[in-house]
């Protein structure tokens, strides 16, 4: 883990050496202070010795300015280094899960994901700079202290070998059981995470259906677990402080009662009790900061485990040694295709799928909800691999395909798809950046979107917001239906990406389809017949596996499944016309059916 994550230092490992370098010097400086003050006492003071007081009191002050300019030049590289390695990591992170295929991204939520780039990156950045700096100063001050107490008096300083074996053993006992429960608080981040990012994705649902006070019920659930798992730990902690106080204040106790003894037997000199106090308040300050450093590092260590799970997550689907970097045509075939989510528990989605699709057709899937239609068109651009089987584009297994060049070429629309924030005009170039404004607009009037984006008042500089929340259904799934076709691929997916607009311009978007894009393959997955009845080849999809190919005429004629679906869409159909005259019409606010 620590090699993994140390690999993001970098460009910043200049300040992390010379961090505690700095510290190493402040600490040398600090240590002999006391030494010298001793001197001044026994040697300057006592006698009366104005000079040696003179010459010692400015060498002491040069001291002290130079173990203060060490430790704010420690202090200032640690920082640095610190919030770059942060900063790095969270690149190492984030460049991580672009490259994660479905499969890679299933193992980790998003909320798990977001907490790991924020609050586990926070927590192993604090540890960092710590390391570097507090980590270095703590057992240096340690070591040095108690060297030079024992310089002055080994008979008192035997105390620190009783003392810090003590302190040493407590710590470790209680961090042992600590470390546990702040594994499991940040389990418990994720949790909260995922309720806030599902309250805010979906507060116009909540609103709708007036559930806030339940939703305020999850959050405070939620948070009541972090409460519970973190001041349980805090509790365990908390031990620490009074064990060190106790400590301390012995320590001072065993200390003065010998002193005295010795000074009054003439073994030892006021200004070296003096010094041994100082170096008691070093060993015992030392200590006190090492129980920190392990208390912060014992959380850090949790969060650096969950940050290094998604750094070394490998991508399950990457280039091949040999990248195949053209596709030829859109021609498709699966050749006795197989596919379950999970390597684990083997369910299969897909059974058993032999399809040919001739390049330039246009298909139709139908099926009930769960059938592996969209499963199914998901293995072409290798967002999953098939468990079993080949799948080929263009006459070549997908595999052999460059990853880009294979996306580039097999577009999908799905029915929920994303628009980010900017202008439309930004939002289509994600389809290609080298887009001109007439081939904009020319694949915006393919989609049928030209005409309510020319009634916008800035036109395709109209700004988007994020998700898209500022336009109607059916207008989201225009845009992007618009921005896959400026791909100009070879294959065109579209899942169900025609759901919220309605049948007059879903069937305007086919014509443009059949005319403008003769040579493109375009698959159409559908829930409406109407949708697909005038498709080449209508694929009806059961249980995973394919039930039935045929036209839209011969389907109806031999196929029972696809049967029942026209028969229950005509009675639904039959119902709404049916229904009573004052019921309230569904608006279709300009070519989009809104629910």
């Amino acid at each position: 883990m620590l090699r993994l994550l140390l690999r993001a230092v970098r460009e910043y490992r200049k300040e992390s050496i010379l961090t505690p370098l700095l510290v190493t010097t402040e600490v040398a400086i600090e240590t002999f202070i006391p030494f010298l003050m001793a001197s001044i006492i026994d040697k300057g003071i006592t006698p009366g010795n104005v000079n040696y007081i003179w010459r010692m009191g400015l060498l002491l002050i040069v001291m002290a300015l130079a173990s203060l300019s060490a430790g704010a030049s420690s202090s200032w590289f640690s920082s640095h280094a610190a919030a770059g390695f942060a900063k790095n990591l969270r690149h190492d992170i984030f460049s991580n899960i672009q490259k994660f295929s479905f499969q890679n991204i299933d193992h980790f939520s998003s909320s798990s994901l977001v907490t790991r780039m924020t609050t586990d990156i926070t927590n192993v950045q604090n540890a960092y700079q710590m390391t570097i700096r507090i980590a270095v100063r703590a057992p240096l001050l340690l070591i040095f202290s108690i060297m030079m107490a024992f310089s002055i008096n080994a008979q008192m300083a035997m105390i620190y070998v009783v003392v810090v074996p003590i302190l040493a053993i407590s710590l470790y006992v209680i961090v042992h059981f600590a470390y546990p429960l702040f594994k499991l608080v940040f389990k418990r981040y994720d949790r909260l995470n995922q309720v806030v990012s599902e309250n805010l994705r979906g507060i116009r649902v909540v609103k709708t259906f007036v559930r806030e006070a339940e939703e305020k019920q999850k959050f405070e659930a939620a948070s009541k677990d972090i409460y519970t798992v973190f001041s349980k730990a805090q509790r365990i902690l908390s031990l620490n402080a009074p064990l060190m106080t106790f400590m301390i204040n012995t320590t001072i106790l065993v200390i003065s009662w010998l002193g005295a003894q010795m000074i009054v037997g003439g073994q030892m000199q006021t200004g070296q009790l003096v010094s041994m106090f100082a170096y008691t308040n070093s060993v015992l300050f030392s200590l006190m900061m090492l129980s920190n450093i392990i208390t912060q590092l014992s959380q850090s260590q949790a969060s650096g485990q969950r940050i290094a799970e998604v750094l070394s997550e490998v991508p399950s689907i990457v280039d091949p040694k040999d990248p195949i970097l053209a596709v030829t045509d859109g021609s498709v075939t699966f050749d006795n295709v197989s596919f379950a989510y999970s390597t684990v528990h083997k369910t299969p989605i897909l059974q058993n799928i032999n399809l040919q699709i001739p390049s330039g057709a246009l298909i139709g899937i139908i099926g009930e909800t769960g059938s592996g239609k969209s499963t199914l068109v998901q293995l072409l651009p290798r967002l999953y691999d098939a468990t079993s089987g080949e799948v080929r584009v263009g006459g070549v297994p997908v595999q052999q395909y460059a990853l880009a060049a294979l996306r580039d070429n097999v577009a999908m629309v799905l029915q929920n798809n994303v628009l980010f924030s900017g202008t439309i005009k930004e939002n289509l170039r994600w389809g290609n950046e080298q887009a001109t404004d007439d081939e904009i607009i020319a694949a915006a009037k393919i989609a049928q979107a030209d005409e309510f984006i020319q009634t916008l008042p800035a036109g395709y500089d109209t700004h988007i917001e994020q998700d898209g929340s500022n336009v109607s259904g059916g207008q989201k799934q225009r845009l992007t239906i618009a921005r896959a076709l400026l791909k100009n691929p070879k294959i065109l997916i579209m899942d169900d990406s025609t759901s919220a607009v309605d049948t007059a311009t879903e069937r305007e978007i086919r014509e443009a389809f059949r005319h403008e894009m003769p040579q493109m393959t375009k698959i159409l997955i559908s829930q409406r017949i109407t949708s697909i009845s005038e498709a080449d080849q209508i694929i009806v999809m059961a249980h995973g596996k394919i039930d039935a190919i045929g036209t839209h005429q011969e389907l109806m004629q031999t196929n029972v499944i696809y049967q029942a679906l026209n028969q229950s869409q005509l009675h639904h159909e039959a119902q709404a016309f049916d229904a009573p005259s004052d019921a309230s019409p569904i608006a279709t606010g300009g070519g989009d059916v809104h629910e």
